[in-house]
C-alpha cells in the first residue's frame, strides 16, 4: 500500500467540530502583516482573495465578501461588482504565475451543493490543467497537491500587489 502524507490536514480533521465562529471573518480581521499565516493575498473595499487552505488543486483561491452573508440574493450589487473585479484580478494572476490551461469558477450554495461553510458565501477559483484529473483521484481516492502552500502564497502575493497597484 502506498501512503501519501498530508500532515497539515490533522489539524482540520481533529478540530472541525470544534471551530468556533467564522473562519473568513476572523482572516480578514487580521492585520495585514499576519495575512500570510491567514493565506488572505489582497482585499478591496467590499471583498478579499484567500487560498483555500484545503485546496483542489495549487492556486486554489477564494473571494469572499467582507460582510457575513450567507446568501447569494442578499449580496448588493457594489459587493458583487466588487468580488468579480477580484475574480478577473485573480484570473490574471494566476494565469500569469500558474499558467493553467483552464479555471473553474462558482460557488457550492448549500451543503447538498458541496457547500463546507454555509454561513459566508464565497466564490471558487480552481486553477485546471490538462491531465490534472489523472489515476489517483479514480483509482486511489487521493488527490495529489503539486505545491504547499506557503510557496504558493509567496508566489502569488507580489503578483496581487501589482495588479491592484495599478
Amino acid at each position: 500500500m502506498d501512503i501519501l502524507w498530508a500532515p497539515w490536514r490533522s489539524s482540520y480533521v481533529e478540530n472541525v467540530d470544534k471551530i468556533e465562529g467564522c473562519f473568513l471573518c476572523e482572516a480578514i480581521k487580521q492585520d495585514t502583516s499576519r495575512w500570510k499565516e491567514v493565506l488572505v493575498l489582497c482585499s478591496s473595499k467590499r471583498s478579499f482573495v484567500v487560498m483555500n487552505k484545503y485546496p483542489y488543486n495549487t492556486g486554489h483561491l477564494m473571494i469572499v465578501p467582507i460582510e457575513h452573508v450567507a446568501d447569494f440574493e442578499k449580496l448588493d450589487e457594489e459587493t458583487l461588482t466588487d468580488m468579480n473585479r477580484l475574480l478577473k484580478i485573480s484570473l490574471k494572476v494566476l494565469s500569469e504565475v500558474l499558467k493553467p490551461h483552464g479555471f473553474n469558477v462558482g460557488y457550492n450554495l448549500g451543503r447538498t451543493a458541496g457547500a463546507g461553510l454555509e454561513t459566508h458565501i464565497h466564490m471558487h477559483v480552481v486553477p485546471r490543467w490538462n491531465g490534472d484529473t489523472n489515476f489517483m483521484p479514480v483509482i486511489a481516492k487521493t488527490k495529489v497537491i503539486s505545491q504547499d502552500l506557503g510557496t504558493t502564497y509567496d508566489r502569488l502575493k507580489p503578483v496581487f500587489d501589482k495588479y491592484l497597484s495599478s
